[in-house]
Parts: C-alpha cells; sequence; structure tokens
C-alpha cells in the first residue's frame, strides 16, 4: 500500500464528534541518547499546516495585539505564578510558549518551575514577531531526549489527505537528516488518529 492509501486506511477509523489529529509515532535504534548531540528539542513547520487552531502564549511588554496569541505583560508574570491554578489553566490551553529575549530571566524565575518539566519554557523571540507567530502557528515540537521515540501529530481529520501526505513526507525527510545514520535510525513508523488503530508505514 501506498503512504496515501495507508492514510485513507487511518482515516476509516469510527469517527469521533471532535476533530481527531493524525498521530505519527517513530521509534529509533542505534541511538546513544547519552550523548547530547543526539538529543532533539525543536520547533518543526509543517507545510500544510496542523490542521487545528494552535494556542500560542507570548511573554512581552511590547508586542500589541495579536491574532490567535495571547499576550503577557512583565508586570504579570509574578502574580501569575502565585496562582496556581491560572498557569496550570494557561499550560493546558497554550500549544507554544514564546517570549521576549530580555523577559526570559523573569519567566525562567517565576514560571520555570511550571514549563520546564513540561518541556514548555518559551523559545525567545526577536524581529517580526507576527511572521514568527504566524509559522508557529503550524508548527509541532519535536523532542528526543530519554526515550528514542517521537510521538506528534501531521495533521487532522479535517485536512486532505494529500496534505496529510506531504506533511509525514516533509517531516520524515527533516528527521533523516538530523539521525547520525539517516534512515537507518528509523526502527518502525506508525500512523493512527487521536482515537484509532495504528496502521504502520513503510520507510523508504
Amino acid at each position: 500500500m501506498t503512504l496515501l492509501e495507508k492514510i485513507k486506511k487511518v482515516r476509516e477509523t469510527k469517527k469521533r464528534n471532535f476533530n481527531q489529529t493524525f498521530d505519527l509515532v517513530i521509534n529509533l535504534k542505534e541511538i546513544d541518547l547519552k550523548k547530547p548531540g543526539n538529543k532533539i528539542d525543536e520547533h518543526f513547520i509543517l507545510p500544510k499546516g496542523t490542521g487545528k487552531e494552535m494556542s500560542i502564549a507570548l511573554f512581552s511588554d511590547t508586542a500589541k495585539k495579536i491574532e490567535g496569541c495571547k499576550i503577557i505583560k512583565a508586570s504579570e508574570i509574578e502574580d501569575l505564578a502565585k496562582n496556581k491554578k491560572t498557569i496550570k489553566k494557561l499550560i493546558y490551553e497554550t500549544d507554544f510558549f514564546l517570549s521576549e529575549p530580555k523577559l526570559m530571566p523573569v519567566v525562567g524565575k517565576y514560571l520555570g518551575k511550571f514549563l520546564a518539566p513540561r518541556g514548555m519554557m518559551p523559545k525567545p523571540v526577536a524581529g517580526n514577531v507576527d511572521e514568527i507567530i504566524e509559522g508557529m502557528k503550524k508548527s509541532i515540537q519535536i523532542v528526543i531526549d530519554k526515550q528514542p521515540i517521537i510521538h506528534t501529530i501531521v495533521g487532522s481529520e479535517k485536512m486532505d489527505d494529500k496534505d496529510v501526505e506531504e506533511n509525514i513526507k516533509s517531516l520524515l525527510s527533516f528527521l533523516e537528516k538530523k539521525f547520525p545514520r539517516g534512515k537507518h535510525n528509523i526502527k518502525n513508523v506508525y500512523l493512527k488518529t487521536t482515537m484509532g488503530h495504528p496502521v504502520k508505514l513503510e520507510v523508504v
């Protein structure tokens, strides 16, 4: 079966009353994660986007209203840290945190204990913030740390199969360039919907 045919097969799962995501599970092999150079923690922009609305929070004293982005000023950070219920709700509702470089120390001091354990410390941004945020709306976070496995979304049920296919191919191509032995470090790849059964993909 081609990749496109397998995407169609994954889509045959029982329909749910919400927009399910297409999830890609990549199991790796022969990668020594004790070596810092083999670890990955970065954002990747899917060419066709994620197919779902991404929520972004920006720590900034200069940014004005930006669509799809919650702006948190420096004066709000300390108070936010004092309200565990509010910060937990913010983390739950946010996909990515960004920050002006000058506010990073303040964020780290007050919110680091909440964000760091979840791998959600903000990415420092400079330059055209609007463009960066638009890119982040199409981004996924790739993390390889303690376990040789990647689990990430590559689209949603609302997307066309060919768009999901392009996202998968683009992501795998990107990852192969990151691994010491390229595609030979990929043990297997599975695709599933949020509530569906996994279908094994061929690694070409």
